[in-house]
């Protein structure tokens, strides 16, 4: 069995490096001249973590991962604490790896260093895929064509594959926009910002901030509201004066992380509706392509990642059992994932609203619902996060745990 996979993201990345370890054929067609991230930040959740960890990445993210001491949610205007919940002391031991703050570049790189380069092509845009009852065909920019036995298209929430044979809407915007920075630790020292995850709300504004690099910088991203139509793309500068004006008010932690950024980046934040299915033939989807979802639960990527380990082990399982067959490894494999990654999907959409309140009335019954979860917690970790991070792709498979099927409620 011959698996073309389009994009080489950190989900196609995954999958290469999960499809390697299996012994099976592929090809990874990435669009780019070399494989690189821009400057952000992103959160690594135990359920995504234990499957890097399985492919060999862990010291890795030990070295340029930072593991924060909890998650915090702040008020906007005093910085008090409306609920925190503990992560360093007590993910590990219940779920059996870490939660890790990273840059997307360090992670981007780590990857990239084990992907085969036999099996990559740079600079290899798919304009277009065909298939029949043998074959698939994916045929690039450039007039050339690969063939195999199943494509997985991971190239991303403006993906081709998706567009020409599932579904060609554009992407939603939600209405919102969100800015990034970077900042060096040291300059920001006075703040005294503590290495935990940050999560500050605000009336129709948030901001999230937290430690990468081994510490090294303090990453950011503020969530606002705004109408601008930019296609989503973080390569485009922002107005740090604009930034600075929207924060005026704010406690000092959000508003100073502002103001000692160099240079701003903003994008426009958009998903997709959920598709029906993610598959057609012998075509799949995964990650962003399948089920790109609002960063308000940070699971984007992580979804990435268990889609990954997930296809991998499907394709390999089905391919023992019915080889050149792999209609009941791609149906095995949605079955595994659709509900579980539309279900983030649909509560990161929700949880929009709920983050940027402007009622005082609605902000103190939020306040007052995070607080109750708190109490009656007797771990500190919500049921949706025992849901979330416990879900364990290898026993998925396997069928060994069924308990990630029960979906909680938000």
């Amino acid at each position: 069995m011959r698996i073309i996979v389009t994009g080489a993201g950190i989900g196609g990345s995954v999958l290469a490096l999960a499809l390697e370890q299996a012994d099976m054929d592929f090809v990874v067609l990435e669009q780019a001249p070399e494989l690189t991230e821009v400057g952000a930040g992103i959160q690594l959740s135990p359920n995504g973590v234990r499957i890097l960890e399985w492919l060999g990445l862990g010291d890795e993210l030990a070295g340029f991962g930072v593991e924060p001491g909890g998650h915090q949610l702040r008020d906007w205007k005093s910085g008090d604490i409306v609920l925190e919940t503990p992560l360093k002391s007590l993910v590990k031991t219940t779920f059996g790896s870490p939660y890790y703050h990273a840059h997307r570049a360090d992670l981007i790189d780590a990857l990239a260093r084990r992907v085969n380069p036999d099996r990559l092509r740079l600079n290899a845009k798919v304009v277009s895929v065909s298939q029949d009852s043998g074959k698939v065909t994916a045929t690039l920019e450039n007039g050339s064509s690969e063939t195999g036995d199943v494509l997985i298209g991971a190239d991303g929430i403006h993906s081709v594959i998706r567009n020409q044979v599932f579904n060609p809407e554009a992407p939603r915007p939600s209405g919102y926009l969100a800015w990034r920075g970077m900042v060096p630790a040291e300059r920001a020292a006075h703040l005294k910002i503590e290495k935990q995850s940050v999560a500050v709300m605000g009336p129709r504004l948030s901001i999230v901030f937290y430690y990468v690099s081994g510490g090294a910088k303090l990453n950011w991203v503020a969530i606002g509201a705004g109408e601008d139509e930019m296609r989503e793309s973080w390569s485009q500068t922002a107005s740090k004066e604009d930034v600075q004006k929207s924060f005026e008010g704010w406690y000092d932690h959000a508003k100073g992380l502002v103001d000692l950024t160099d240079e701003l980046f903003v994008t426009a934040l958009h998903d997709r509706e959920p598709l029906p299915t993610w598959i057609d033939g012998r075509i799949a989807l995964m990650g962003d392509a399948a089920h790109a979802m609002l960063p308000y639960h940070a699971q984007g990527a992580v979804q990435s990642i268990e889609d990954a380990w997930v296809l991998a082990r499907c394709l390999q399982l089905g391919h023992q059992t019915l080889p050149g067959d792999p209609a009941g490894a791609l149906l095995k494999y949605e079955s595994l994932r659709k509900d579980r990654a539309q279900r983030l999907q649909l509560h990161s959409r929700n949880a929009e609203r709920w983050y940027h309140l402007d009622d005082a009335d609605e902000v103190a019954r939020r306040n007052a619902r995070l607080a109750a979860h708190a109490e009656n917690s007797d771990t500190g970790l919500t049921p949706q996060q025992i849901w979330l991070f416990g879900y364990d792709a290898e026993k998925a498979v396997l069928g060994t745990d069924d308990d990630w099927r029960a979906l909680r409620e938000w």
